[in-house]
């Protein structure tokens, strides 16, 4: 029997995927959670103090530029403290600049190599994604005439170079489980934001796609550059790019109320907005790990009450049956954004995939079945006796479930629902005596 599916809330928090690690943010405060060479799980929760001061991150469309400058601050801070975890075993001399600028700067060092941290991400961005496809589509200028075709020209380019920069970065292993982490910080919020208990269990479950995330955020900044630089012509080359780079703020601000309109609203015409982000999700975010589901279940709950706020936000609902092993039936499938694009993601994780999975008997219904063949109603035909197979990947083999096709010594048998195994002849018998009963 399918579960209702819950209604998503809004619940506020967010986060960044790290060195072996998850950053979890709610408001000003931060937690870094990262998984050590030993199996602990290093924490360490922090405060951002800009964040409270400032009440600029409140204006519409001037918060997108504050927030992306304070988010990228506190990322690289949680990238560093990721970094510096992952190589505690590790000896390492200062380099020259560092001393320099510890010897002239002190204890303020950190805060300056974190600054031009920000500043050369911020020039090296700008310059692939901007300079890049300009440069070469101004190149193409001595052939083709029409600058209205250069644009467009510029902007396929523009979204080539960040498309193919996302999925080939996460070849190298290093990403590859960086996105593992990415994953389960959104299946987290997910499970969150759907009112279950955030065990590791449900946020195996939920859905590794989320509307609020960076990913989707970059690609709105692309699409939107795209369509602004299309209709700003003008016929010095100089002028154009000038034009490019003062557009970055305001397309960065018209893209931030986009992602954070797409947390908030069930509109169709919003969510059909924000299915092209949600593609994009499935190359930079992977099925995690439960070790990795736990690193970020500890982020979230050093910043976050996540119990008051389902009792605050979500009706009480009946708890449900946990048998410790989580089946294929079991899998609560109810994003609304995952429907057109979970596929292999939900078959890698569990274990099957392609005609294997048609093999099970997923879309048996007990009515019809009953219908075909003539049961009355008073006969409870399916509480005595269920002769399905089914060898869905959460049980193994060897394993008894009521209906489940069981493998032993004596090879293969039929349970039901007391548990106790019939060979193939006497699960027969029993099915004609049961006819010539009813006939």
């Amino acid at each position: 029997m399918s579960r209702k599916k819950a209604k998503q809330h809004y619940c506020g928090i967010g986060g960044q995927a790290v060195l072996d690690g998850i950053m979890m943010r709610n408001g000003a405060d931060y937690a870094i959670a990262v998984r050590k060479a030993d199996g602990t799980i290093a924490l360490e929760k922090k405060t951002d103090p800009k964040k409270k001061k400032s009440r600029l991150s409140e204006i519409p469309f001037v918060r997108g530029v504050v927030n992306f400058i304070e988010s990228l601050t506190v990322g690289f801070s949680s990238l560093n403290f990721s970094a510096e975890v992952g190589m505690e075993d590790e000896e390492e001399e200062p380099g020259r600049f560092e001393l320099f600028l510890q010897k002239h700067f002190g204890d303020r060092a950190n805060n300056i190599i974190m600054t031009l941290t920000v500043i050369a991400a911020v020039i090296l961005a700008v310059a692939v994604f901007i300079l890049l496809p300009y440069g070469l589509s101004a190149l193409l200028g001595q052939f083709i005439v029409s600058r209205m075709v250069l644009s467009i020209f510029e902007g396929v380019l523009r979204l080539a170079i960040f498309i193919a920069y996302v999925a080939l970065i996460g070849l190298m292993d290093d990403i590859d489980r960086m996105y593992m982490y990415h994953g389960a910080e959104h299946k987290c919020i997910n499970c969150i934001e759907r009112g279950k208990p955030l065990t590791v269990q449900n946020v195996r479950r939920s859905s590794r796609l989320h509307p609020r995330c960076g990913t989707s955020f970059m690609l709105y900044v692309m699409v939107l550059s795209c369509v602004l630089f299309f209709f700003i012509q003008v016929p010095n080359p100089f002028l154009r790019l000038v034009y490019r780079l003062l557009l970055i703020p305001v397309i960065a601000s018209i893209s931030y109320e986009l992602i954070r309109l797409a947390g908030r609203s069930a509109n169709p015409i919003v969510k059909l907005l924000n299915l092209p982000g949600l593609g994009m999700q499935k190359l930079s975010t992977r099925e995690p790990e439960d070790g990795m589901i736990e690193v970020a279940i500890k982020a979230v709950e050093a910043v976050f009450d996540w119990k008051a706020y389902q009792e605050a936000t979500f009706e009480p609902q009946e708890p449900e049956v946990d048998d410790g092993e989580a089946s294929d039936y079991d899998y609560d499938y109810d994003d609304d954004y995952d429907d057109d694009f979970e596929g292999d993601g939900f078959a890698d994780s569990h274990g099957f995939r392609g005609d294997n999975y048609e093999d099970h008997d997923h879309d048996f219904d007990e009515d019809d079945y009953e219908d075909s063949h003539d049961f009355d109603d008073d006969d409870d035909f399916f509480a005595d006796f269920e002769p399905f197979k089914f060898r869905g990947s959460g049980q193994g083999e060897g394993q008894s479930r009521s209906g489940a096709e069981t493998r032993g010594s004596e090879g293969y048998g039929y349970s039901s629902g007391s548990g106790k195994v019939r060979s193939e002849e006497e699960a027969g018998r029993e099915i004609e005596e049961l006819l010539n009963h009813d006939l």
